[in-house]
């Protein structure tokens, strides 16, 4: 319930604190890369359940369907410039808060997969599969100890971690973490699988 509260008060309050700047993010999206100023995608919540994630879109439209995929590595030219800002400051992520908001991600927990990678929800072995068993976060264990540059095994090990472990101020320490780990800029792209 605390978790729960806690939620919903910053999320928010930081999306009206933030508004004026999802705007001018918004309007700088259309003028240097077009519409959809948003990107949708399906992810893997709660007990297996679906959503959407809402994130600004970062890179050229149907990016998903060509080069490297779902994996983006420093330089990549599906990128736009505007993007790679977004997403070395993570503002990119701000949307999240209306998943925050909405009940579909808290806060802190592990980060909600895509529906179809590494597994559908049915496939993943059994021990990583207790990951569904808390709300996805915009941000997590394994968001500090390497994010996206940890294989899956890894972020499963850390997400496992932070079932055994979470508490309120557990999450409040991940939370002031993952704010240096921000302006620091560390993992923020997934390693070049090509090299």
């Amino acid at each position: 319930m605390l978790k729960r509260l806690f939620d919903l008060i910053f999320s928010l309050s930081l999306l009206v604190v933030s508004s004026p700047l999802l705007l001018i993010i918004g309007v700088v999206n259309i003028i240097t890369s077009g519409l959809p100023v948003f990107f949708f995608q399906d992810r893997v919540g709660l007990n297996g359940r679906s959503f959407k994630i809402i994130k600004f879109r970062t890179m050229v439209n149907g990016a998903e369907k060509s080069g490297t995929g779902l994996d983006s590595f420093s330089g990549d030219p599906r990128v736009t410039k505007f993007g790679q800002f977004l997403r070395a400051s993570s503002l990119d992520e701000l949307p999240q808060l209306i998943n925050i908001l909405k009940g579909d991600m808290s806060f802190v927990g592990p980060r909600p997969p895509v529906t179809y990678s590494p597994f559908k929800y049915d496939e993943y072995p059994e021990y990583a599969k207790k990951r569904f068993d808390v709300k996805p976060g915009v941000t997590g264990l394994a968001q500090i100890n390497g994010r996206n540059e940890l294989t899956w095994e890894e972020k499963w090990k850390f997400d496992l971690e932070y079932l055994e472990k979470r508490s309120f101020f557990f999450d409040l320490k991940i939370i002031l973490k993952t704010a240096v780990k921000v302006i620091k800029n560390e993992g923020a792209h997934d390693l070049e699988k090509n090299k």
